[in-house]
């Protein structure tokens, strides 16, 4: 009897462990559901719509690409973010993730049981229960987490139910690439993109295990484990190693490889992304102006809830450009080589004991106070100090004030050093620094490929490339060589006597005459033919091509190929008195190159929306200037500047030229033996040098000179376009040599078939030899 009760009271005792096990359970679920209800109807504050969970609104960056795939540079205002696909992760960074922050991610529905019933066993002590998909909800929804503990729980609850939801509009591959893309890694690092760029200098891609694990490791927080700055080496190098240590708890890598790559050093490749620095920064900020006056004239499609306007910071658009990235960092890397020691020379002609005026050259002390005057007037001190309320005293004052700055210096390995300086004395230390300006163009397609507005975008903001304009020299004259080609049929070897010539024009009612002078200030009195008077820059024979043709003719062919700016229609424009600019010279060049046809510089190809909708598409545009044959009279007249001219340092010293070119040639590193034509060119005072050089495939201008026409070199030596701006025409084009990839012609021109224009000089002064060998004979025997 007493077994069977205490039999009975054993199973009534089971059952209601049973009973209450299940009311409890029950609860739960309910407790559970009511809770998701409640956060889902917004009891526990705002929850994101379907439609915001589908397209979750975040800031991207506006980015440029360049024609060989290469991220420029971005456009953005706080978040420097470009998504990445899927696809586009290297599958050790998704491991890396998985085995870090959510080891059973491709088990659950966004909510890990396991690890949610851990964290309240033991209050979080054993690490934290939130998913990856939870974190993609708090990064886009929810927000940071509040230290008010009911708040916190509120604010868990919402992740829990947008995580589920996410779940189930997303695949867990396309959750992946969010939660990557939408994360801050610091140092305007918004997104895996900009952070493998950054830390690294490569794309997603590329990313080996050790550095995949570094940047996973910055999930945790980003300012405590950010390698930039180094204020937390020993723990950042750690938390790179904890997860290396979770890929192989978790089987993606063996031991093995844990042990060697924790032995590794955290290598950087910090690369900071601004609109200041990096690759292509001039040739970005001409980007920007583009964009600017293609949204006023393209407005956006009207949809409810966005901007009628595209925004460049925001819109997350993609530019197409023509720019090879390859090809623009030789050039930069050329621009920077040769101006750190031009500058030098610059620097040991101008100092104070030499030159008691440096950094300028015959001016008077009024004339500099005049400049100074308009560089303080149009800084953006005296602005800012304007519209603040400043008196003009005061503002003068402060000109005076020293005070701690940031300077450009050639001889920093950053180009900068800290000094203390008056914002006076900073001016005529800007002053003394010389610019320069190199574009880059393929002929045939007016493709721009490499474009270099300056020495240092960061300390000098002046595009010269596009917003510059200065004296043209003795690059002008090709225009008016075209001109007597075209219209009176002229030959490359067709002479004309370097004596003194004068031209009469009407001015202001009276008769003056013009008689220009060549660089040596001598006449030699020798027949030149005209490839080679344009070979050494004659001034007299240019003279008389103008008188045969008149200026009328010359400005028109230069404006058909693309010179906008104003040319007085005088024989004086015959040495180069218009100013124009490098991106006009290298389109007006391109005619020459590309058998008389002229294309317009195009540098954006395609515009597309962060969805790949195509925006805009550029369509060229052409125009006949000349004929087929007088276009390749004009190179092959071009190109006897690099073989017998003013451009012959770009070639070595060999055998059959050896007496010509050794005491010039020697010790020049350009070595290059291809057929090249160009046209070097220098302003009366030294103040600019130019240098217009083309192979068939790529015309490149390149404009040295300083901000003032009065900084200049004081003689011709240093003065000439041959030395301020043909060397760094050499030694970008040696380094685009040196890249087969790039395809860059060692070529010669094409010349045209059923050619009529006589090219062979040699040729037509043995037939003139012969013709004179026959008067002679004639005259013997009294004929």
């Amino acid at each position: 009897m007493a077994k069977a009760a205490k039999k009975k009271k054993e199973t009534t005792g089971f059952f209601k462990f049973i009973k209450w096990f299940w009311i409890l359970f029950a609860a739960g679920i309910l407790s559970a559901t009511l809770l998701f209800l409640a956060a889902s109807w917004g009891w526990f504050g705002e929850m994101p719509t379907f439609e915001r969970l589908e397209n979750p609104q975040t800031n991207l960056a506006t980015q440029i690409i360049s024609s060989d795939g290469v991220a420029l540079g971005n456009f953005y205002l706080d978040d420097n973010r470009t998504p990445v696909a899927y696809d586009d992760l290297p599958q050790n960074l998704i491991d890396a993730l998985i085995a870090t922050e959510d080891a059973r991610y491709n088990d659950h529905a966004g909510i890990d049981a396991r690890g949610t019933l851990r964290a309240f066993a033991y209050l979080g002590s054993k690490g934290g229960a939130s998913t990856i998909s939870q974190q993609l909800a708090r990064q886009l929804f929810v927000g940071v987490r509040t230290k008010n503990k009911f708040e916190a729980i509120k604010q868990k609850i919402k992740e829990w139910v947008i995580a589920t939801r996410l779940e189930r509009a997303y695949t867990k591959e396309e959750i992946i690439a969010m939660y990557f893309n939408i994360y801050d890694f610091g140092n305007n690092a918004d997104g895996i993109r900009s952070a493998s760029k950054i830390y690294f200098g490569k794309e997603p891609k590329q990313l080996k295990i050790e550095e995949a694990a570094m940047l996973v490791g910055m999930f945790k927080n980003s300012s405590l484990y950010n390698p930039i700055p180094r204020r937390n080496p020993v723990g950042t190098k750690n938390r790179r190693d904890v997860v290396l240590a979770q890929m192989a708890k978790y089987d993606y890598i063996t031991e093995a490889q844990k042990d060697s790559l924790q032995a590794l050093e955290m290598n950087l490749n910090f690369s900071p992304q601004s609109h200041r620095d990096g690759l292509a920064t001039y040739f970005r900020m001409y980007v920007q102006g583009f964009m600017n006056n293609w949204i006023k004239k393209n407005p956006k499609p009207a949809l409810e809830g966005q901007r009628d306007k595209w925004n460049i910071y925001l819109d997350g658009l993609k530019i197409y450009t023509t720019v090879d990235s390859r090809m623009q960092k030789n050039a930069e890397e050329a621009v920077s080589e040769h101006m750190k020691n031009l500058q030098a020379e610059f620097f040991h002609q101008n100092t104070p004991d030499r030159n008691r005026t440096t950094p300028f050259l015959d001016l008077e002390k009024s004339q500099i106070n005049g400049i100074i005057e308009r560089a303080m007037k149009t800084s953006d001190r005296w602005r800012s100090m304007k519209r603040s309320g400043k008196s003009e005293e005061e503002i003068r004052a402060s000109f005076d004030k020293k005070i701690d700055m940031t300077v450009f210096d050639w001889n920093s390995d950053i180009q900068e050093k800290d000094t203390v300086m008056s914002p006076r004395d900073s001016i005529f230390y800007y002053k003394t620094f010389l610019r320069s300006a190199m574009m880059s163009m393929e002929p045939q397609t007016g493709h721009v490929k490499a474009w270099v507005g300056g020495i240092n975008y960061k300390h000098f903001q002046y595009d010269n490339v596009y917003q510059g304009a200065r004296q043209a020299g003795s690059t002008f004259k090709p225009f008016v060589y075209a001109a007597a080609i075209d219209q009176l049929r002229l030959s490359p070897c067709d002479t004309r006597p370097d004596t003194q010539y004068c031209i009469e024009a009407q001015k202001h009612g009276n008769t003056d005459k013009w008689c220009p002078e060549n660089a040596s200030l001598q006449y030699s009195g020798k027949d030149y033919t005209l490839k080679k008077a344009l070979a050494n820059s004659v001034n007299t024979v240019t003279a008389q091509l103008i008188d045969m043709v008149g200026p009328k003719s010359v400005v028109s062919i230069a404006r058909s190929m693309g010179l906008t700016k104003e040319i007085l229609e005088v024989p004086a424009i015959a040495l180069g008195t218009p100013d124009t600019n490098v991106y006009e010279m290298v389109g007006a060049y391109g005619t020459f190159a590309n058998q008389g046809v002229y294309v317009k510089p195009v540098m954006i190809t395609r515009i597309e929306d962060k969805n790949g909708t195509v925006l805009y598409e550029y369509v060229p545009e052409t125009k006949d200037v000349l004929s087929k044959e007088v276009a390749y009279a004009m190179v092959d007249l071009m190109k006897g500047v690099t073989q017998a001219g003013s451009g012959m340092r770009l070639r070595h010293t060999s055998q059959k030229n050896e007496t010509v070119y050794k005491e010039i040639v020697t010790g020049y590193p350009y070595e290059l033996r291809n057929p090249i034509a160009g046209k070097t060119g220098t302003t009366q005072n030294q103040s600019d040098g130019w240098f217009m050089g083309m192979v068939p495939n790529l015309v490149t201008g390149v404009w040295v000179g300083g901000e003032e026409r009065s900084v200049h070199f004081k003689s011709i030596t240093y003065g000439q376009g041959a030395a301020m701006a043909l060397p760094i025409w050499g030694l970008y084009m040696k380094k685009n040599y040196a890249n087969e990839e790039l395809g860059v012609s060692d070529k010669d021109f094409v010349k045209p078939r059923g050619m009529s224009i006589e090219l062979d000089c040699d040729k037509i002064q043995e037939e003139m030899q012969k013709d004179q060998d026959t008067d002679d004979d004639l005259d013997d025997i009294g004929i």
